[in-house]
């Protein structure tokens, strides 16, 4: 049995890691899915059973740090051991800063909440259980963890949080026989930043990043977790993504207007 714990697993990238990870496992799969929605938990569960596998659901916001240790206890009660723990809950914003008023700006704290404070207090509670089992880690992060992107001030500063941390952690757990994969995606076709919050702190309805060339959902879990099988310490899935770390160094003003560029231009500052 292999016990993998999913966050953000009621629908996206989150959803499709447990399909994918049940149909390769089948009966050997033990999943525990956590997720805001328990319906949509619910129905994610159902179609891993088919396969066999073992799913348990919990309904939890990573947001908050009772939840999430709740969430770990919960799955280690049910399956007795923790083998892999994917941390891949997050929230998604697009506003320009200045465009941000005052009194709104307690958005930014909720999204450091869920997109890093949550993965920290689950990988917190669950370290124990994957140091007994050797295991393995895996950060769902974002090109804009790598490379600050204009208009995603919030979200690069929660993904750039996420970097820094498991870029440490994995250096603490050289010795544990812990691996840590930090994954990097581009523009995947999901639905996270329709529903991530705009100037004002509500739902954006709407994308500001250019998507006709948006990864699908299968090929980046796929992705991810090939990375995660191999132990690998970072998962960047472009030659965007690539190109622009390395230009980051090289030349930083060039990796700026490339960002600028794949923003809609309704949405580029002025």
């Amino acid at each position: 049995m292999i016990v993998t714990l999913i966050t953000g697993a009621s629908d996206g990238i989150g959803a499709e890691l447990a399909r994918q990870l049940a149909a390769r496992q089948k009966t050997e799969a033990a999943l525990a899915l956590a997720g805001r929605n328990a319906d949509k938990l619910h129905a994610v569960a159902a179609q891993c059973a088919v396969h066999g596998a073992q799913v348990h659901t919990h309904a939890a916001d990573v947001g908050f740090e009772t939840q999430c240790r709740a969430l770990v206890a919960g799955t280690v009660a049910r399956f007795g051991r923790l083998d892999n723990l994917i941390n891949n809950a997050g929230i998604s914003a697009q506003a320009l800063f200045e465009e941000v008023h005052a009194s709104d700006l307690h958005w930014y704290e909720t999204l450091m909440r869920v997109n890093h404070c949550g993965a920290v207090w689950c990988t917190h509670e669950a370290l124990p259980h994957l140091k007994a089992s050797r295991g393995r880690i895996v950060a769902v992060n974002s090109l804009a963890g790598l490379v600050g992107v204009p208009g995603r001030t919030a979200y690069s500063a929660s993904k750039f949080a996420m970097t820094g941390f498991f870029e440490a952690l994995r250096a603490e757990l050289k010795g544990a026989g812990v691996s840590v994969t930090t994954a990097y995606p581009g523009v995947v076709a999901t639905q996270i930043r329709y529903r991530g919050f705009n100037a004002r702190g509500e739902a954006a309805g709407a994308s500001g990043l250019k998507e006709d060339d948006a990864m699908s959902v299968d090929d980046c879990t796929r992705l991810i977790l090939a990375g995660m099988q191999r132990r690998d310490r970072e998962v960047v899935m472009t030659t965007r993504g690539k190109l622009g770390r390395l230009l980051k160094i090289l030349a930083p003003g060039l990796v700026e207007n490339m960002a600028l560029a794949a923003l809609k231009e309704e949405v580029r500052p002025r």
